[in-house]
């Protein structure tokens, strides 16, 4: 797939969830609701619509189209997923954690809004991505559904996402350097879980066949690691009217990453090495040609400059 067909994609993908989060983050309350706070659904959908790549819903409807399922089921996974991005997100720039005052190009969701509206915005976003997940509407298998919801809990919580942001807050507070295994562990659970748990969305949902659910966890945790390596390297040397954030935070702030343990070019390598990691999973995964987006999506990764 050359890289105007995958931009094509993306962006077809990309507007399919913006639909669906548009329906499931509407001002009016949905049946059983007695109501939607008007401040707190206008910061949800602050947070949540008109921007980003939407590459985490991508991973999960690419996955599965690769395996060959693409109705809705895959899309409202993608729209769960997106959820948690976006709570991730107004979470990330609050003052207790990154404090950043910029976003996507403006101001972040506490700065548009309040801290204690942001805050609330977020849990709401990951409460809703659960009642997404566990809807019927997703998948009629009351088993695929507890298992994806287990697995995003895995993915975003203690031993994930969450987890990861603890060890990042420790090491910047620590007087020493992280080792470089250390690194890699806070960056797989920050950053790379969920982008993992998006492919694995995928297989779940398409029922993949135990070899190619395996070699396709290859991928996601390879595109996970590649994904975090290239956002520090976009901190490093990107400028902030591209990336729509302030740049250059990560050594200001003691970050941990492998851009700061290994070098520019020592990070590039393992980038270089991610990226062919993930193809050679995908040929063993037996998707064929099904999985040329997928393919264009670690290049994608290794290449993006925002």
């Amino acid at each position: 797939m050359d890289e105007s067909t995958f931009a094509a994609r993306l962006a077809e993908t990309a507007a399919a969830i913006e639909r669906e989060l548009e329906i499931v983050l509407s001002a009016e309350p949905r049946p059983g609701e007695p109501a939607r706070p008007a401040r707190l659904i206008a910061a949800m959908r602050y947070a949540t619509l008109g921007g980003g790549k939407r590459l985490r819903p991508f991973l999960a409807v690419e996955t599965a189209r690769a395996l060959g399922r693409a109705d809705k089921g895959p899309r409202r996974a993608g729209v769960a997923l997106e959820c948690i991005h976006a709570y991730s997100l107004i979470h990330d720039d609050l003052p207790a954690m990154d404090d950043d005052d910029l976003r996507r190009g403006r101001p972040t969701t506490h700065r548009a809004f309040d801290e204690a509206t942001a805050i609330l915005a977020g849990d709401a976003l990951q409460a809703l991505a659960f009642e997404m997940l566990a809807d019927p509407a997703t998948d009629p298998s009351a088993d695929v559904r507890a298992a994806l919801c287990a697995g995003l809990a895995r993915a975003v919580g203690l031993s994930g996402m969450v987890g990861g942001q603890m060890l990042d807050i420790d090491a910047e507070r620590s007087m020493s350097p992280l080792s470089v295994s250390a690194i890699v562990r806070l960056q797989a659970m920050k950053t790379g879980a969920l982008l993992s748990f998006s492919v694995e969305a995928g297989t779940r949902l398409a029922g993949a066949s135990p070899a190619a659910s395996a070699a396709l966890s290859t991928y996601g945790r390879s595109i996970g690691a590649a994904f975090q390596i290239a956002d520090d390297l976009l901190d490093a040397e990107g400028d902030a009217a591209t990336l729509g954030k302030r740049v250059r935070k990560d050594a200001e702030r003691n970050k941990a990453t492998l851009v700061g343990a290994l070098g520019i070019e020592g990070a590039r390598r393992e980038l270089a090495r991610l990226i062919g990691e993930a193809e050679s999973a995908l040929d063993s995964s037996g998707v064929g040609a099904a999985g040329d987006g997928l393919r264009a999506t670690a290049r994608f990764v290794a290449t993006r400059k925002n």
